[in-house]
């Protein structure tokens, strides 16, 4: 059989009249590729894939496509006709992985609101700030929000409607009693178009509160399209345009929803992907890999995908449990590298299934590089090649494109990356080198085209997945009378890849758990240190006044602070 080249696949796959046709045009402003064939919005998405197939599985609640698509149409009712809601208005989710959310999403997305997708690990403050950063009009959340809400509700200028609670503050009122007054009902007629904005997710930098990253139904549909460009890379130069007739499946595609969907990952790469594969999502509340391990199994699920956290966990529930899980064929990753011996482990663990990785951010919407299969068992340690549809390049310190094998920062250019940060210039502008995202990560391209992320620029801890600013944890441990300096830094873990560790200076006694409870009013349970040295020395600095992390990391007698970090 004929073999064909990366670049040829690219260029027959890519070609005009060819559904995933690409051609040289603007995003934002900046040059990129573009697809000709997506969808205008999410909306037209959404309406294609009406059907009577099983779409969302949540405990024992089951929904088809074209129950989720009533439902977001009497949604979307309520919200422009009692809540008025007009494109581009923001209106927040804050929630577990519920049907609500999906059902709530769809209906903002399709009359051109914008979906503010909050982290639903965020406390009392860190609520307070993203609705009035982001400006909500009108948000959606569930009784442990709710719970978070009441020390600042009086204090916002947002509509509140509930989802699965009863415990309500005055002037609050439930999904379940307005669906009830709505009757079943067509879409508003508000469509968005495909370069009106369509999602704010936040995102933690290297300092301060997080940024709005803004999406357009384009950005967003652009990196559909692109998981699906790298599919039919694959098949063309395995099998060109002869592929073999297709094997007809023993069970309807099924994928398992562990992630947050306030994640990049989790409403792009698994929620909206599955629309174009009609594909079955099934959703846990929280992650728990012999739960997992049982849903595999009961739910014929065929792929999975998530941070090392929770691919190592499902690979020891693979070893125990004694569950069948020879449905999986695809494990997906990103959000923090693997260790090599975890990726042999996915491809022995499971009978059929190959593991897959990727790089992307939130400003890329979880696009960016790939790799899975054989090349990846062979390449462990590679986050992958750059997909079709973007750019990539490694430059130095002055913006300069760096030949291969020389290490820079990884930037990235593409119809995917986002507009910029919700009404935050400077950070837009720091963000960009030109026409690049700036990544923050370093890394360099091997001679066969393969990316490597050495390093970092930001000053980040990556926890399974999660962003955590140490500026940020720096600042609520500063709020402590007793601490006069903090440091905050990461820690490896086998489990998470990377762990939050602090060192303190105080003149005082610290106590651990009183500091964890002083902390978990300002901060996300999961930012909180798992580590901590106190000194009663003032904290080390360089030449710069900075405070020397780099001594600090591999001096400091950490002390295991506490677990409880769910």
């Amino acid at each position: 059989m004929m073999k064909y080249s990366l670049d040829e696949a690219i260029a027959a796959v890519t070609a005009p009249g060819q559904s995933h046709e690409l051609y040289d045009g603007e995003v934002w402003g900046r040059p990129c590729k573009v697809f000709r064939n997506t969808p205008n919005s999410l909306r037209e998405l959404f309406e294609s894939a009406r059907s009577d197939k099983t779409f969302y599985v949540y405990k024992d609640e089951r929904y088809t496509y074209e129950e989720t698509y009533q439902l977001s149409c009497r949604v979307a009712r309520i919200i422009t006709e009692r809540f008025c809601i007009e494109k581009g208005d923001r209106v927040a989710l804050s929630m577990r992985n519920f049907p609500e959310w999906v059902i709530i999403f769809n209906a903002i997305t399709s009359i051109g609101g914008i979906a503010v997708a909050m982290n639903a690990l965020w406390q009392s403050e860190e609520m307070e700030f993203g609705l009035k950063d982001c400006g909500a009009r009108l948000l959606f959340a569930d009784q442990e929000r709710v719970d978070r809400m009441v020390p600042f509700w009086q204090d916002i200028d947002t509509d509140v409607i509930t989802v699965r609670s009863t415990n309500l503050p005055e002037g609050m009122c439930t999904l379940d009693e307005l669906l009830e007054a709505q009757p079943p009902c067509t879409m508003p007629d508000q469509s968005p178009g495909p370069d009106d904005r369509a999602t704010l997710m936040y995102t933690s930098g290297s300092t301060g509160h997080p940024k709005g990253a803004v999406s357009s139904h384009r950005n967003i549909l652009t990196a559909l399209f692109s998981w699906e460009l790298q599919g039919r890379i694959g098949a063309y130069r395995q099998y060109g345009d002869n592929p073999p007739s297709p094997v007809k499946p023993t069970h309807k595609p099924a994928t398992l929803l562990a992630v947050p969907l306030f994640h990049a990952t989790g409403c792009n790469a698994v929620l909206l992907q599955s629309y174009r594969l009609q594909r079955k999502v099934v959703s846990m509340y929280r992650w728990d890999a012999d739960e997992a391990a049982r849903l595999i199994e009961v739910e014929n699920i065929g792929s999975l995908n998530g941070p090392a956290t929770m691919t190592g966990d499902l690979v020891a529930a693979a070893k125990s449990s004694g569950r069948d899980l020879s449905s999986l064929n695809n494990v997906g990753g990103g959000g923090s590298a693997r260790a090599p011996e975890q990726v042999r482990s996915i491809a022995s663990s499971f009978g059929r299934a190959m593991p897959n990785t990727g790089w992307g951010m939130t400003e890329t919407n979880s696009i960016g590089t790939g790799i899975g299969g054989q090349e990846y068992l062979d390449h462990p340690t590679t986050s992958g090649r750059c997909v079709a549809a973007i750019t990539l390049r490694v430059a130095d310190e002055n913006g300069n494109a760096l030949p291969t094998g020389e290490r820079g920062e990884l930037q990235i250019r593409g119809a995917s990356v986002i507009e910029g940060y919700w009404q935050r210039p400077e950070a837009t502008l720091e963000a960009f080198d030109g026409d690049w995202l700036r990544s923050g990560d370093i890394a360099y391209v091997d001679e066969d085209g393969l990316v490597y992320i050495v390093d970092r620029i930001k000053d980040l801890v990556i926890r399974g997945g999660e962003n955590i600013a140490c500026a940020e944890v720096e600042a609520a441990l500063l709020e402590h009378p007793d601490i006069i300096e903090a440091s905050v830094y990461a820690v490896p873990d086998e489990r998470y890849g990377e762990e939050v560790g602090t060192t303190i200076f105080s003149e005082r006694d610290i106590d651990h758990d009183a500091l964890r409870t002083f902390l978990e009013d300002l901060i996300a349970r999961f930012k909180i240190p798992r580590y901590i040295d106190v000194t009663t020395e003032p904290l080390p600095r360089i030449a710069s006044g900075k405070i020397n992390k780099r001594e600090l990391r591999s001096a400091a007698p950490l002390r295991f602070l506490s677990s409880d970090t769910a």
